[in-house]
């Protein structure tokens, strides 16, 4: 799919045609096919990566300049709000006052950055590159919002974790196994969100230095030095809240453990408990002719009494010594 836009006024409006003349300010391919990457290719004579390229991890694949255009590949995040997020390449091509974007997803900062771009005085758009860098903006307050949607995530699961009166807690209502599962898809989500912000801090430092000997735009130069900030704060904080994850998952695992511990003590302190009565259940069933006790009228009452106490007596000391 090919979406073209121009500027008119103050706002971006979509349009049909591609002329090298007068090229459109903003062209957005998106899983395109064969035809639709040789119209724009004609259109501002540039030769766009594959997608195998765009995947490429060398910086050298990534970030390089070319017939005079500045081709930049970043890491972006699709689907956050969903169970299922993913990494996909995204690349920004800038010529002149053209910007070319490539992708094979949809991601949302996309579309909210059109939506508010169509209105009238809603986004500064004078050239591709305001474009682009309102587009990394978008992605990066995106980024934002999901660790932010962790973080409250991450609470709950500490809380279900830690809560009070957990000794006497339904175990069928605490299953731990899922919360090693949460604890995990966490993990990945934060180690994906730290590969993308790494990525765009890259682009962004990469795009300022070949910016360095053009154009004295302040403004454009203002917003480079907000978004690297805000990438490499969200990246320490991604850190921390990584930290903060293996933290739970060992205290996860330190309570399986301690759950296992606690049935194998209840089975030990059950055998030496029954290990008494075994001893005497023993002894009379020997078959000796002399056993004073079988000829007695009670002999069956005391056996079964002296079992007993024998069970009771170590099960007594055990409560006492608080090991049960």
């Amino acid at each position: 799919m090919l979406r073209m836009y121009s500027r008119n006024g103050n706002k971006l409006i979509p349009v049909e045609t591609c002329l090298p003349a007068d090229p459109p300010i903003w062209m957005d391919l998106i899983d395109p096919s064969p035809q639709e990457v040789q119209q724009v290719e004609q259109g501002i004579a540039i030769t766009l990566p594959t997608k195998a390229e765009m995947e490429e991890i060398e910086l050298s694949a990534r970030l390089y300049s070319e017939e005079d255009a500045v081709f930049m590949t970043m890491t972006a995040l699709a689907h956050l709000d969903t169970d299922s997020p993913i990494k996909t390449p995204i690349t920004f091509v800038l010529k002149g006052k053209s910007l070319v974007t490539v992708r094979y997803v949809e991601p949302k900062p996309f579309l909210a950055y059109l939506a508010r771009a169509q209105r009238a005085g809603g986004l500064p758009h004078q050239s591709g590159e305001q474009v682009m860098l309102g587009l990394i903006e978008a992605m990066i307050d995106r980024t934002a919002d999901a660790l932010e949607r962790v973080g409250n995530e991450m609470d709950t699961i500490s809380k279900e974790i830690f809560k009070k009166g957990r000794e006497k807690a339904n175990k069928k209502t605490r299953n731990l196994e899922a919360l090693i599962a949460q604890v995990g898809h966490k993990a990945e989500l934060l180690t994906m969100v730290q590969e993308s912000l790494v990525s765009s801090s890259r682009l962004i430092a990469y795009y300022a230095a070949v910016q360095e000997a053009g154009d004295d735009n302040r403004t454009t130069k203002q917003l480079m030095r907000i978004i690297q900030r805000d990438a490499t704060a969200l990246g320490d904080h991604a850190r921390a809240l990584s930290s903060r994850l293996d933290f739970l998952l060992n205290a996860t695992l330190g309570l399986i453990n301690l759950e296992q511990n606690q049935i194998i003590k209840i089975f030990s302190v059950a055998a030496v408990v029954f290990l008494p009565p075994t001893l005497v259940a023993s002894i009379y069933g020997m078959n000796f002719d002399f056993m004073p006790e079988l000829d007695w009228v009670i002999g069956y009452p005391w056996a079964i009494g002296l079992m007993a106490l024998s069970a009771l007596l170590p099960f007594l000391y055990f409560k006492r010594k608080g090991w049960l």
